[in-house]
């Protein structure tokens, strides 16, 4: 049988993130108040998942707040004690909820995209239906030149009587 090891320093339970100025440590939810935020949240951060913004007029003000004091827990109260501006406060809560429902990957890119999608830097397959297109700087190797064709060769006896026909 597997003997599994403590995580102890290797299993870091909590989210930093820097808001003007200040290192803010975002603790996980105790394992009730994240089952509700992941209930919550399921069908938000699968909308984010697939490039979308997140919808929240699903919710009124006080179910936001409450969402998002789930998703800072003490953090909530420190952020407005800090005077911190709603629109912070409100990216912070939503960063939290895409690391508590997701992963610290997902998390990150929406704290990075300021939770517009459209400012993510594009896919590998987007990057290549640009260069496709032209919008993309045209590369400076030539491209090798076929060697399939009989261009250049004298034909053979069976290819004579083929072109000549």
């Amino acid at each position: 049988m597997a003997r599994f090891e403590a995580l102890g320093e290797l299993f870091d339970d909590a989210l930093e993130l820097p808001i003007q100025g200040k290192t803010y440590r975002i603790p996980s939810p105790p394992a009730e108040d994240g089952l509700k935020v992941q209930q919550i949240t399921t069908l938000a951060s699968r909308l984010v998942a697939g490039g979308e913004a997140v919808d929240t007029t699903l919710l009124d003000d006080e179910e936001e707040v409450d969402l998002l004091r789930l998703c800072l827990g003490p953090v909530y109260d420190e952020l407005c004690a800090a005077g911190v501006s709603w629109s912070w406060v409100r990216h912070a809560g939503l960063t939290a909820m895409f690391w508590i429902v997701s992963d610290i990957d997902t998390a990150q890119r929406y704290w990075e995209t300021a939770g517009d999608p459209s400012r993510a830097a594009p896919n590998r397959e987007a990057r290549r239906a640009a260069a496709k297109s032209g919008s993309a700087a045209a590369s400076t190797t030539p491209r090798r030149g076929s060697t399939s064709g009989t261009k250049g060769r004298k034909a053979t006896g069976s290819s004579r009587k083929a072109a000549q026909t």
